[in-house]
């Protein structure tokens, strides 16, 4: 049986057109039907010991929105940038919970899940954001998360306001996203042949 290179080239085509978007139309609701079919996929990934201990919260209220943005750090790279501005923050936000009662170490299923998420976004037209610079106290304050769920990790979601580009590492730049003068956000990505350590392979 041979692989379907069409299909498989879609999927590449996906994975490299879900990149992380930190602009977006912020006017444009996302209904709550959309975010729990976000959920929906992310239950059937893989889970350590299938315990499935990731648990979320849903938003998409205007109030609770700014609740959580106030609890979340933007773009590390771009110094002189402190975030989207109003009228380009995320429509809705999905909060990625693990049930410390259920296990302490949801780490690898976080992983699969926010991916996950993401590349499903991507499909229904959807920018996204896996957020991991969090005020975690303040976010639990605010949405009174109980004490039993260990906060890990926010994915901002909307339509994109912004383009961004895959370009490959270079020596000047490094691996430091940036912004051109036309405001498109380019991601630069290590080579093939610099990621490959070793190869045991017959062709």
């Amino acid at each position: 049986m041979k692989p379907d290179c069409r299909e498989a080239s879609r999927f590449r085509d996906l994975v490299r057109g879900a990149r992380s978007v930190r602009r977006f139309q912020e006017s444009r609701p996302i209904p709550a039907e959309v975010l729990r079919k976000l959920v929906a996929c992310a239950r059937l990934v893989p889970s350590a010991a299938n315990l499935q201990p990731l648990r979320y919260i849903l938003c998409n209220d205007s109030l609770r929105r700014d609740s959580i943005f106030a609890c979340l750090k933007w773009a590390g790279y771009l110094e002189d940038w402190s975030g989207p501005a109003r009228g380009e923050r995320p429509a809705a936000y999905l909060v990625i919970l693990s049930d410390r009662e259920i296990t302490r170490d949801a780490w690898c299923d976080c992983g699969i899940a926010a991916q996950t998420i993401t590349l499903y976004a991507r499909t229904l037209g959807l920018g996204s954001c896996i957020l991991g610079a969090i005020d975690r106290e303040g976010l639990r304050r605010a949405l009174d998360i109980a004490a039993r769920f260990d906060v890990l990790l926010v994915i901002a979601l909307g339509f994109a306001a912004e383009t961004v580009v895959v370009t490959e590492v270079d020596a000047e730049q490094g691996v430091r996203y940036w912004r051109d003068a036309d405001g498109i956000h380019h991601v630069p990505k290590r080579r093939v042949d610099e990621l490959i350590v070793q190869e045991f392979v017959t062709h």
